[in-house]
């Protein structure tokens, strides 16, 4: 299958984007099998029923789809649509995923376990593993280089220690960094957990994801110094947001609408699988100018290739941040 999602038309801006409601959503999923033809359009977009074990073509269906609905004639073994995704093994049915990825695609600051079990009438794990498996579909070309101008900036999340008095802000905290990237020529943001905030790290992460003469734009936090000929900074602690083109404005909007969904919604993220989260929010704020419906659909192309398993997901050791 292909899925460099080429096909697949981008949306013609933020503020012409064509919307779905939940009246049009239940009108174009009434069944499963509605649900079942829009994941077959995604994944053989011609026409041509594709084994993904071994890619052969020879494939037919399975009377009464037992065990599964297709088999291959190649390599002699049963597939279905779920084959291969994030999907793969579940016994959700495909309406139910296609409602899960709308959900979640279209609530800005996220959306509970909690609320996935009650809509889709789900068990909490169930729901908890769905939300987790869509969450695989959010990706970022990670070999891509950024033209720049880039900001970068990074955010602290975490709850507030237990006892008074001992709350810090900002650095120094024991809160999980999260370091971000904003590439305004392609308004691509790229984020993820933070291993540290020494200038080693940061530079690298930077230098990684940008061409040598991007113009790169931070705050005054010692660590992005000398991070490339072409960086400027903002001076916050002297009350300096903007000077000209030189801000970290859209990244601090988008650490805002993250810290949204981890206090009003979440409540608390397990170190573990804080990457996830962050990957969903960054996924989402880089799709917002797409139809809801490419959206989706870019969302389901990404869960290919992507299984994890519940073992993987809820192995130990796990640490949970507290609102």
């Amino acid at each position: 299958m292909d899925t460099s999602q080429s096909n697949i038309p981008f949306g013609p801006g933020k503020a012409y984007r064509e919307g779905i409601s939940l009246i049009e959503l239940f009108e174009m999923f009434p069944d499963e099998d509605s649900a079942v033809k829009w994941f077959e359009s995604l994944r053989w977009p011609d026409g041509e029923r594709e084994c993904p074990r071994c890619w052969s073509t020879r494939t037919s269906e399975v009377p009464n789809e037992k065990p599964m609905p297709y088999w291959c004639s190649d390599c002699r073994k049963y597939f279905s649509l779920k084959t291969g995704t994030a999907m793969e093994r579940s016994k959700i049915p495909l309406r139910k995923w296609v409602i899960g990825i709308y959900l979640m695609t279209t609530s800005l600051k996220g959306v509970s376990s909690m609320k996935l079990r009650r809509d889709l009438d789900l068990s909490q794990s169930s729901a908890w593993f769905m939300a987790q498996r869509i969450r695989e579909g959010w990706r970022v070309d990670q070999h891509a280089l950024f033209d720049g101008p880039v900001e970068a900036d990074e955010v602290y999340i975490g709850g507030r220690p237990r006892r008074k008095g001992q709350s810090k802000r900002g650095r120094g905290t024991d809160k999980v960094a999260v370091i971000g990237i904003w590439d305004r020529s392609t308004s691509t943001v790229h984020a993820e957990p933070a291993e540290n905030l020494g200038k080693a790290y940061l530079h690298d992460f930077i230098r990684s994801r940008t061409w040598p003469d991007a113009p790169i734009y931070t705050d005054e936090w010692p660590g992005y110094k000398g991070v490339s000929p072409f960086h400027e900074t903002v001076r916050h602690r002297a009350n300096e947001y903007a000077r000209g083109e030189v801000h970290v404005n859209t990244l601090e909007g988008f650490w805002s609408m993250l810290r949204r969904g981890f206090h009003g919604v979440y409540h608390h993220w397990s170190k573990k699988h804080m990457a996830r989260y962050v990957r969903e929010f960054s996924g989402r704020f880089n799709y917002r100018e797409h139809d809801t419906e490419v959206q989706m659909q870019l969302i389901a192309l990404g869960m290919v290739g992507r299984r994890s398993t519940y073992r993987d997901l809820v192995g130990k050791p796990e640490t949970r941040l507290n609102r």
